[in-house]
């Protein structure tokens, strides 16, 4: 008789949502993990049978599914949560966040407001989450704190902040930051120009010859607003999608955020260039910007991922909302309801994003090799019942509130819906002090 294979973990659960394949939901499975990695995903009667695990978790009312992934965010700026509300995009950057954060932003501010993302982050299900902000090394400091996977921003501008007097300094200071962290595993980057309207065409040069020696996505703000458009008419000559056409940066590399004001070329030339975009729909609705075509865009092929933007504009990190935001606006926008359904709403929360990142062969999916990251949700609170269908529950009725575990590589960080790294006191008193900072200045 063949002895039981030994393993680290065993998750038994009601239904797992593996993402791959596409529509997938199994009841009565189990997921073996062993070194950070999924071995297995079969039956529990015959996980019982194969495995002897070190740790057995059994979840008879939750589904279990891949740990989301934030595809656009600016961790640090939770600091700034409800600071500038019900205020018009540029209104807001000029007159309210940028000097907010003329007079703030250092490295305690960064590793203070994303060790705050983080942990809202990782009680919400999001096990990995793509930055933009300065000093991307106390950024990463926070996330490993937490054991959480952050793809971080190597941010440029033309203008000078506390963090950087002009472009070259940012990219040189972002550089040395990724050879500094370069051997952690759960850290990996991106050149992450703010947008086309604070970045130069010498600049985004400079940034393409990066890019190809790196090997390194591009994560950047594009056709947010109608404003931004009708600049970049003025002073280039062509909408900003023409102008990145024109500098070679369109490319299966380039994560474009919001992508709301989109004429159907713009979508067929995204296509054809094989253009990630990260789609932000709490904050396009909060910031008045408008509704992104998603249903055009995945009509033709382009892949989106979703983002929960910073907390100064949604004002929660909160993918759960993201997905249920996105399938209604889709729905509605269209006038049509099949458009957008929960499983395609899940799978741009886990493997779409992902794939954006380059990330699709570790993570976003339950798959046979990838590495775990994982979360679980509990299903039996009275309020969820009854349950035909767990993906349009995890869509349409669950939140996360309901996040009861989440594993990174197949640690455990949240249990029982507690995070396991930090104190709900040490974070409430970062909170409390910078607010008492932040509130003198309003």
């Amino acid at each position: 008789m063949i002895s039981p294979q030994a393993i680290d973990t065993l998750i038994e659960a009601r239904w797992i949502i593996p993402v791959e394949p596409h529509g997938l939901a199994l009841e009565h499975h189990s997921l073996a993990v062993d070194a950070g990695r999924i071995v297995a995903l079969l039956p529990s009667e015959a996980a019982a049978a194969r495995y002897a695990p070190r740790r057995r978790v059994n979840l008879p009312q939750h589904a279990l599914l891949p740990g989301l992934v934030n595809l656009h965010t600016h961790a640090a700026m939770t600091l700034l949560r409800g600071y500038a509300d019900d205020i018009a995009l540029m209104d807001w950057l000029n007159q309210r966040i940028w000097p907010a954060e003329s007079r703030h932003v250092s490295p305690a501010f960064v590793r203070d407001g994303s060790l705050l993302a983080c942990a809202e982050m990782l009680r919400g299900g999001v096990t990995c989450f793509n930055d933009m902000y300065f000093y991307p090394e106390e950024a990463a400091a926070a996330a490993l704190r937490l054991g959480m996977r952050a793809a971080l921003g190597l941010v440029v501008l033309e203008f000078p902040s506390a963090y950087a007097a002009d472009a070259d300094d940012y990219l040189a200071k972002g550089l040395a930051a990724r050879d500094a962290l370069r051997d952690e595993t759960l850290i990996s980057f991106c050149m992450a120009p703010h947008a086309p309207y604070t970045i130069s065409d010498q600049t985004f040069e400079r940034i393409m010859t990066l890019t190809d020696q790196l090997d390194l996505p591009v994560h950047t703000h594009l056709h947010e607003t109608r404003a931004e458009i009708a600049d970049s008419i003025a002073q280039y000559g062509v909408r900003p999608i023409a102008r990145l056409q024109r500098l070679g940066l369109l490319g299966p590399g380039l994560i474009a955020v919001h992508a709301v004001h989109l004429e159907a070329d713009e979508i067929a030339l995204l296509a054809a260039h094989g253009v990630s975009i990260a789609h932000c729909p709490s904050s396009n609705m909060k910031l008045g910007s408008g509704i992104a075509p998603v249903p055009a865009l995945q009509a033709q092929g382009v892949r989106v991922g979703l983002g929960s933007d910073g907390a100064a504009s949604n004002n929660r990190l909160d993918l759960f909302r993201e997905m249920h935001q996105a399938a209604l606006l889709a729905k509605a926008a269209n006038h049509d309801a099949s458009l957008l359904d929960a499983h395609t709403a899940l799978r741009m929360a886990t493997l779409d994003g992902a794939a954006a990142l380059g990330l699709e062969q570790r993570i976003g999916s339950l798959v046979v090799g990838k590495e775990a990251d994982l979360c679980a949700l509990r299903l039996d609170d009275p309020m969820l019942q009854p349950c035909f269908d767990p993906v349009s529950h995890l869509v349409y009725v669950a939140g996360r509130e309901h996040v009861s575990h989440v594993w990174v590589a197949g640690e455990l960080r949240v249990h029982e819906g507690a995070l396991l790294d930090v104190e709900a006191a040490e974070l409430l008193d970062i909170a409390v002090s910078w607010h008492n900072r932040l509130g003198i200045c309003q």
